[in-house]
């Protein structure tokens, strides 16, 4: 157990892929807390649950579809009454689209909105609720280069990042003083993730062997950020923190 660290606090992470969810899942818990990850299909976690589980952690597999708020509210209400307090919570869903303007679908914008944006801020009012009843809590976002900055095929996706990096700052200036922690974490980096393996092999060719050390961010750094930025005290907060390889142009 870390110090600074509440018995029986509970880590709840939204969108808790292979990579970034499930290295912010093992780090939180090396800090004592009990996991739980959600995801549209709980299943996909599983390997995750059976090797954290097999070095004693706490961990939970539950199925969400973070863009309906009665899914939403009764995963927290479930985790509340059945596991233990949500003392941090972790939105990391994406909607990582890349398409030229003219092929972007009302469907397409739609859904990318609804997913990193709209399912962001049902997961964290539904944080605030219960954490405002405390008065303490973390609550975490994960943004994307194009949180800042509308690229070259990525109209849907960047509108969606920048309006989710608008509702954490909103939160964070209402939650604040209340006690509540909210972070915006700025990955302005490819993550070093299989998926990113399998886009450069299919794109460039570039076997994952090939790719330069330090050059991709490794899921343990984006871990280790969001885990400082909880730690830190009240008087010295952190809301949006920018990550990035040393090589990234920017």
């Amino acid at each position: 157990m870390e110090v600074g660290v509440a018995q029986g606090g509970v880590v709840l992470l939204v969108g808790a892929g292979d990579a970034i969810g499930a290295a912010v899942a093992r780090r939180f818990a090396r800090g004592g807390y009990k996991v739980c990850v959600a995801r549209r299909e709980a299943v996909k976690s599983q390997g995750l649950v059976d090797e954290m589980k097999a070095e004693g952690c706490e961990v939970h597999a539950i199925s969400v579809d973070a863009r309906q708020e009665a899914d939403v509210q009764a995963m927290f209400a479930r985790i509340e009454k059945e596991i233990g307090p949500i003392e941090v919570c972790l939105f990391n869903a994406g909607s990582n689209v890349n398409k030229p303007l003219l092929e972007t679908t009302e469907k397409l914008f739609f859904k990318a909105w609804e997913l990193a944006c709209y399912g962001g801020f049902l997961v964290g009012r539904e944080a605030a609720k219960y954490m405002m009843q405390r008065e303490r809590g973390t609550i975490l976002f994960t943004g994307a280069t194009a949180s800042v900055r509308g690229g070259k095929g990525f109209a849907a996706f960047a509108s969606a990042k920048f309006a989710l990096r608008a509702v954490a700052q909103s939160m964070a200036r209402e939650l604040g003083p209340k006690n509540i922690h909210v972070v915006h974490l700025l990955i302005d980096a490819a993550v070093d993730s299989e998926a990113i393996h399998q886009r450069m092999k299919a794109a460039k060719g570039i076997d994952a062997s090939d790719i330069p050390a330090d050059s991709l961010t490794k899921t343990d750094s984006i871990a280790d950020a969001y885990w400082f930025a909880h730690q830190q005290k009240r008087d010295g907060w952190t809301h949006e923190l920018d990550l990035r390889p040393s090589v990234e142009t920017w």
